[in-house]
């Protein structure tokens, strides 16, 4: 049962794991899929723009014969390449506002804060193949600068002037130039937007995860009560017969000596004993009697030691009741408080017992003093607690559930009474009860 019950646990545990972790790989990949998305529409609603700003072949204003005049210029060594380059600076630094309000006004609407970056990767002299960039050069971009493009595109293309001799229509110079650009897309906030976008679904995968997470541990809980439950079944199962050992074994010598010879006080003695089977049974059975209420007499105090020295007859009972009232506590109550307490003695290697029962006004004391083999001190919180017994290596060689201690200590708080116990190891043990009633 409990290897089977592990098992099972060890089984959910994996399930909930592997549930763990495809939830999580779900999430991860929708988060990419909704990254794609938003940088799918961004690029679609920009392209045409930046292609129209490639278009103007990185000057503003500039026709295509300025833009090969100045490609021409520079190849020839006419300009230097820090005036090349400037004009290129010039023209970013002069764009870069309109492009930038252009580019936020766009995707206001949606929240995207988008960076931007045109670039020329090389140009190159036809059909020389000389190239005139040492670095790429940035000819557009946006005051939100680029972190890491989310999407690149390329391009390439090709923008040429031939010029020819007016008087005999021969070639005189062709200025082509290869050209090869890239521009990058980035949106500054792209981890937001996404999980914006995502939040419900986020939250319902998380809920699902933690409702599974709590059903997981509720079962668990449940399951290792149950089994405990299980265990204390088992324990009464297989023990319920030893607390009804006293009484029975009385019983029987009772039966014996009926056989041999007829004595009156036997039979008081058997009536008593089936009293006390009834007492027990509905003590396990939570007290519920429903009987009327049998006050005790002052002779019963005597009657139950009568009882105990009948059954223990190598054990030394010494009784002095002082008691010459009746009181008004349950009688089958009483009998086993006292009883519980002098088989716990004679359990425990007591070979003398004292009992006193003294009845100051509306007081009733009783003390179980015993010479048995004591309780440590660091027992003595637990002796009262249900099925608890007494785990120490000198422990007396008598069987039992441990619901002698537990009973006596449920009917002293029945009567809101209170009980002491103190103890010496190998001396022996001292319980005092204090019940108060009124008339």
């Amino acid at each position: 049962m409990m290897l089977k019950s592990k098992n099972l646990i060890v089984l959910f545990t994996t399930l909930f794991l592997i549930l763990l972790g495809i939830q999580g790989y779900f999430m991860y990949k929708t988060y990419q899929v909704k990254e794609r998305e938003i940088y799918r529409d961004m690029n679609n609603r920009l392209s045409t723009y930046t292609d129209d700003l490639e278009d103007k072949k990185g000057l503003k204003k500039a026709s295509d014969d300025d833009l090969q005049n100045i490609f021409a210029q520079y190849n020839d060594k006419k300009i230097t390449q820090k005036e090349f380059l400037n004009l290129f600076d010039q023209n970013r630094k002069t764009n870069r506002k309109s492009f930038s309000d252009y580019v936020d006004n766009l995707f206001k609407k949606e929240g995207y804060k988008v960076a931007v970056r045109i670039q020329y990767l090389s140009i190159v002299s036809l059909p020389t193949k000389v190239q005139l960039l040492e670095s790429p050069i940035t000819i557009f971009e946006t005051r939100n600068q680029l972190v890491k493009p989310g999407i690149t595109n390329t391009g390439r293309w090709e923008t040429s002037s031939k010029s020819t001799n007016d008087i005999n229509g021969k070639l005189e110079r062709d200025n082509s130039f290869l050209i090869k650009s890239r521009t990058d897309f980035e949106i500054l906030n792209i981890k937001s937007l996404v999980f914006k976008e995502l939040t419900f679904l986020f939250l319902s995968c998380i809920a699902i995860l933690f409702s599974v997470l709590m059903l997981y541990i509720f079962t668990v809980k449940n399951l290792i009560r149950q089994q405990k439950q299980v265990e204390v079944l088992h324990t009464v199962v297989d023990n319920i017969s030893h607390e009804f050992k006293t009484p029975i074994a009385t019983l029987k010598i009772a039966l014996k000596t009926l056989k041999k010879d007829y004595n009156p006080e036997t039979l008081h003695l058997v009536d008593r004993q089936i009293n006390r089977l009834e007492s027990l049974m509905f003590q396990l059975h939570k007290d519920e009697s429903g009987e009327k209420l049998t006050k005790i007499q002052p002779q019963d105090w005597n009657f139950f030691i009568k009882d105990l020295a009948f059954t223990y007859p190598t054990i030394l009972f010494d009784l002095k009741n002082s008691v010459d009232q009746e009181i008004p506590f349950d009688k089958n109550l009483m009998e086993t408080v006292i009883k519980n307490l002098c088989e716990n003695s004679g359990k425990y290697g007591a070979s003398e017992v004292k009992i006193e029962i003294n009845n100051p006004k509306n007081i009733l004391e009783i003390k179980v003093i015993d010479n048995g083999n004591g309780i440590e001190k660091k027992e003595l919180k637990n002796i009262f607690e249900k099925f608890y017994r007494i785990q120490s290596n000198n422990i007396h060689n008598s069987k039992g559930l441990g619901l002698g201690l537990y009973f006596v200590k449920k009917i002293i708080d029945k009567y809101h009474g209170k009980i002491d116990v103190s103890s010496i190891a190998n001396e022996g043990t001292t319980f005092k009860i204090i019940l108060t009633y009124e008339n």
